[in-house]
């Protein structure tokens, strides 16, 4: 019999009863489902990913792609609702083919409602909506009014999104099994075969660890690209070591080899399960340490604060988050498909909501990681910032990019970011301190009078009357410099200086700074 495993994830709002819809739709449960943990238990919410499985006969559509599929697993990826555990949500989330998108049917959409939706959107995942607990509503005509209303409603809240308003909804009962056998074959409907090539590197997001006294230890997630089988040798990259798989099982069924998609337990020798909590394994030399990486920045509608260079951003790669500091730039040239170290890029120092919202021009972020990451190219990074107050109804999804350059060197500020042509457009202002003749003036309060101006004899300048002109030396002991004329200066300004109005002509100085090479100095 051919099992193919399809992943949905059950997201939405704390306390909208997603724990109770993954155990009334599942039959199998993994040693991590339904709110096993001893803190899970005394809390009442979920706090880490649940695992459970439901087996039903291929729906038609599945047997005609493959006629070799019998059987299709649908696993449950039930996801904590809690604000302060949505960097364990976008873990979850990027392990899943369809999203479940569970609302309470008494309070609709709430905060965490909202950035799950942004999370699935960002994802690219297909979308089912249930509203729960209808029974909590009056039964007759009142409470179809109200489910009419909060459908509507719904659908108008998403139409702006990429799932439109065309999604199914559902409306049930997890406590009562009402609507439960119509969600059911509403989810057979709504399937699909996802693509999973095989002929990519192994790469398996680890969720949970635990060791099983005499037989080694246990390393349960999902195959998010490539297959394995038992004696193949695979990577931990978090403690830089090797190992091989004894046995894998696939909801406690033994099996012999898994594919991408699948989720699965494998068990290893010689390793302890609390040197790696969860993080991800790999074929032998897949994985590298990244210590900072560019991506093209994709803004999230709906993040509502300003985004800027040089400040710090949670970053989730995987099941693991990390700090970043980040640096915004955009091409100076017509937009690239990707970034091109020999081309010159523009530093933005802030981009405001209005501006993120407006901007046609391909902007790039640099993040530096303060503990560096494992992924490969192409990884997908998500940007928030986590430390908003969790009670307030903001969405904390900033941005999102998928790697297009990694270093994997400590060192990478010297040794790699000085070729990079990242510019910041500099300004200058002064006064003209007195004519020397029509072709020559003695400039004051353009530099402080610690700056060296020596560096800048040679550099245009322009009046604010439209003569251009350049630095010819620098003059006195303090902060004046000489500034020559190819022609001479026009009559109505060579009579304003003649007059002593010195401070009706503006000079300016503009130029441009590289950010991460200083020794190339002023460039015009």
């Amino acid at each position: 019999m051919t099992v193919k495993n399809f992943n949905i994830g059950i997201l939405g709002h704390v306390d909208s009863g997603k724990t109770s819809l993954a155990k009334v739709l599942s039959k199998v449960q993994s040693t991590a489902a339904f709110d096993k943990s001893n803190q899970s238990q005394e809390r009442g919410i979920t706090l880490d990913l649940g695992f459970s499985a439901l087996i039903i006969e291929a729906p038609k559509k599945i047997r005609q792609e493959n006629t070799n599929i019998e059987k299709l697993q649908l696993t449950f990826v039930d996801c904590p609702g809690h604000a302060s555990l949505i960097r364990t949500i976008i873990g979850g989330a990027q392990i899943i083919d369809m999203m479940i998108l569970v609302i309470d049917a008494q309070k609709g959409i709430q905060t965490q409602t909202a950035e799950c939706i942004v999370i699935g959107e960002l994802l690219k995942r297909k979308l089912i909506v249930v509203i729960n607990k209808i029974d909590m509503l009056e039964a007759g005509a009142k409470r179809e009014v109200a489910l009419k209303k909060l459908d509507m409603k719904l659908r108008k809240a998403l139409s702006t999104t990429s799932f439109g308003d065309t999604f199914p909804i559902y409306h049930v009962s997890a406590l009562s099994g009402e609507g439960i056998p119509e969600f059911l074959k509403g989810i057979e409907n709504n399937v699909f075969l996802p693509q999973r090539p095989q002929d990519q590197p192994f790469l398996m997001y680890v969720d949970h660890c635990f060791s099983i006294k005499g037989q080694g230890t246990i390393c349960t997630g999902t195959i998010i690209q490539g297959c394995l089988r038992v004696n193949d040798s695979i990577d931990i990259p978090k403690i830089k070591e090797q190992r091989k798989v004894k046995s894998i099982q696939m909801f406690r069924r033994p099996v012999q080899n898994a594919e991408m998609g699948d989720r699965v337990g494998i068990c290893v020798t010689q390793f302890s399960a609390k040197t790696m909590e969860r993080g991800v394994i790999c074929q032998l030399g897949y994985m590298q340490i990244i210590y900072a990486a560019l991506i093209q920045f994709h803004p999230i509608q709906f993040y509502k604060f300003a985004i800027k260079s040089k400040s710090k951003l949670h970053i989730s790669v995987g099941h693991e988050t990390v700090m970043a500091h980040i640096t915004l730039f955009k091409a100076n040239q017509t937009t690239t498909s990707s970034f091109d170290t020999s081309l010159e890029y523009v530093y933005i120092d802030e981009l405001a909501v209005d501006e993120i919202k407006e901007t046609k021009d391909a902007i790039y972020c640099l993040l530096e990681f303060e503990t560096p990451i494992y992924a490969t190219k192409d990884s997908l990074l998500i940007a928030s910032k986590l430390d908003l107050d969790i009670h307030s109804n903001c969405c904390r999804l900033a941005f999102w990019g998928n790697i297009e350059w990694y270093t994997n060197s400590s060192n990478y500020a010297k040794e790699q970011l000085t070729t990079w042509k990242v510019f910041k457009t500099k300004e200058k202002r002064g006064n003209v301190q007195r004519l020397v003749n029509d072709q020559e003036i003695i400039v004051q309060n353009l530099f402080k009078k610690e700056s060296n101006r020596e560096i800048y004899i040679g550099k245009k300048i322009q009046l604010s009357t439209g003569e251009c002109g350049q630095i010819e030396s620098t003059f006195g002991q303090t902060s004046k410099v000489k500034i020559t004329f190819r022609d001479a200066l026009k009559e109505d300004t060579l009579k304003l200086l003649k007059e002593g109005k010195f401070n009706d002509i503006i000079v300016v100085l503009r130029y441009k700074k590289y950010v991460y090479n200083k020794n190339l100095g002023i460039i015009q």
